[in-house]
């Protein structure tokens, strides 16, 4: 038996967990070079949601964040997620970005390269893992572990061996909603270990509450690695805690042989930051949660969840939600919940239970999946689920990237046109994110604010909802203060909205307008798409209810509406 190893998902995992990614790099630097000390196999710091919510939220570069982190941690290997063909965004990209982008964050100061696809195709990771290998990084192949009338041992075993044969050097298992049992981690461990030489990793969440005990079952078929985090950004939904784990294993043969007084150290600096982010943790996030054995809802999408029924003003919609979602994830073939599949599934429960009725909106990218865009299902689409979205469509049955051409050039072309690229990564930055990297390019993004109200009377305050009204460029807006480091929504002041009239076309739901397709005076028929709102990152389509000519608009690209608001009249 071998020492074990650890990775650390502090600086990325864990508060993506906990605290929806909304960790600074300023917050992370000071502790760095003691994270570094330590004698972690690797540090997970990149990928994810990182990206999206550097640039959407904290107004930060996620690749100024990778060098300056690699500037200090000089000794651990600097690792990140990679969701295969889509990187780190929410749909494939083509080819010629995929190998750009990993070209790049390997130059940039990325050793290991986790690569997983959400519905375990493995075509999906092939144009990453044969970059990152040809970067001279390491890769780190995934299986996204879950449970399901078609998902036994045996297929995992078969995909990890197809990983092997690619060149990956590692295996990792992603139990991405902590589904995992002692038993299950110990039987499947044991037969990867009989199949494949490389080193694996087990990788859990604590949201069910089995993980710490599941990782010393997984010691004892032989794990190589197990991945924590600091204890004050482990446990509910994020990772089984550092210390703890180090502590539990000292004097057994997998010791995994590191300092715990140096751990308690950087325990406590993730203490004080704990404090300082209290604003935007749910308490939902740090509970342990027996029902994601029911709902299978990974960590990160959990706290998502809970963040998007706020916007919506249906957070008292929870429990039926937490319903829908099996119901979904059967329907479509029973996928992995892991970002894009978790957020393709959790937004389409979403909407069958906002809309009151099933599959009535269905967003642009729950449509691709049905068409196979996504890859290869698990388990196939339920016939009338198909029926019902794609009509007579027929779905894709080849590599699904294979269907799209370069994109690289046309998005260094419009990202030059729009004058926001000052350093060659603006333009793949551009290219993954076109609705939100312009104005954070053009410096427009405004940091969201962390405070948490000042207690009186000696108590602790709840973040409070404060609502302002304010004007701007002669337009008076309410503006409510949800809570602090929250989301705050703007909208129209009532007596500034429009009325609803004859021939209005209403938001059905709270988010952002991404595109206006028509012009006033424009004749439209019946069906067409008149506009796009992007609401939990999903792209939903606005339909004409009749025929006619747009009689006014009321919003702008880029405007919040909230459901209800009157977007334009059709006469």
């Amino acid at each position: 038996m071998a020492h074990v190893k650890l990775t650390d998902t502090t600086l990325r995992d864990a508060h993506q967990s906990l605290i929806a990614t909304r960790m600074r790099t300023r917050d992370m630097l000071p502790i760095a070079e003691k994270m570094d000390d330590v004698g972690f196999f690797s540090l997970e710091v990149w990928g994810g949601a990182t990206f999206d919510s550097s640039i959407r939220y904290l107004n930060e570069d996620p690749w100024d964040r990778l060098r300056a982190l690699k500037k200090i941690i000089t000794k651990t290997p600097l690792q990140m997620l990679l969701r295969g063909q889509n990187l780190v965004g929410y749909r494939h990209y083509s080819d010629d970005l995929v190998v750009k982008f990993v070209e790049h964050a390997a130059e940039s100061g990325i050793d290991i390269f986790r690569i997983f696809d959400a519905v375990n195709d493995i075509r999906n990771m092939e144009v990453s893992v044969r970059t990152a290998k040809l970067a001279g990084a390491h890769v780190q192949g995934t299986v996204c572990y879950t449970i399901s009338p078609v998902h036994p041992i045996p297929l995992y075993v078969k995909m990890a061996k197809e990983l092997e044969e690619m060149g990956c050097d590692s295996l990792c298992i992603k139990d991405m909603a902590g589904l995992i049992s002692p038993q299950n981690a110990k039987d499947l461990v044991s037969a990867l270990k009989d199949e494949i030489s490389i080193p694996i990793d087990l990788h859990s969440h604590c949201t069910s509450g089995m993980a710490p005990m599941s990782y010393l079952y997984a010691c004892e078929a032989g794990i190589d690695i197990l991945d924590t985090a600091f204890s004050p950004f482990a446990w509910g939904t994020s990772q089984p805690p550092t210390e703890t784990t180090v502590a539990a294993l000292r004097g057994t043969p997998f010791d995994t042989g590191l300092d715990l007084i140096l751990l308690t150290e950087i325990k406590k600096y993730f203490e004080d930051m704990k404090e300082k982010y209290r604003g935007i943790l749910d308490p939902i996030s740090e509970r342990i949660d027996t029902n994601v054995l029911k709902y299978q809802i990974p960590g990160g999408m959990l706290s998502n969840l809970v963040s998007q029924l706020k916007e919506q003003n249906a957070l008292d919609r929870y429990e039926e939600v937490l319903a829908e979602m099996p119901r979904v994830r059967e329907e479509l073939g029973y996928p992995p919940l892991v970002t894009p599949t978790s957020q393709i599934v959790g937004t389409q429960a979403v909407l069958n239970v906002l809309m009151g009725e099933r599959y009535k909106v269905v967003p642009r990218e729950v449509k691709d999946y049905v068409k196979g865009l996504y890859g290869r299902t698990p388990a196939p689409v339920s016939r009338e689920i198909v029926l019902k979205i794609l009509g007579n469509e027929k779905p894709i049955t080849c590599r699904p990237a294979d269907l799209l051409p370069p994109e690289l050039e046309k998005a260094t072309k419009e990202a030059q046109s729009l004058g926001i690229v000052k350093k060659p990564e603006d333009i793949l930055t551009y290219a993954l994110y076109p609705a939100i990297a312009p104005k954070f390019l053009r410096g427009e993004t405004r940091e969201e604010t962390l405070e948490v109200p000042k207690p009186t009377n000696g108590k602790t305050a709840s973040p409070l909802s404060t609502e302002f009204r304010v004007e701007v460029d002669g337009d008076i807006f309410n503006v409510k203060i949800l809570s602090a480091g929250g989301t705050m929504s703007v909208r129209p002041a009532e007596q500034e909205r429009p009325k609803i009239t004859d021939g209005a076309i209403s938001a059905n739901i709270q988010g952002m307008v991404l595109k206006i397709k028509v012009k006033k005076s424009d004749p439209v028929k019946k069906g067409d798409v008149v506009m796009v709102i992007e609401a939990m990152k999903m792209e939903n389509n606005i339909h004409a209810p009749h025929g006619g000519n747009v009689k006014d608009i009321f919003v702008k690209e880029g405007s919040t509406v909230s459901a209800g608001d009157v977007l334009m009249v059709i006469s």
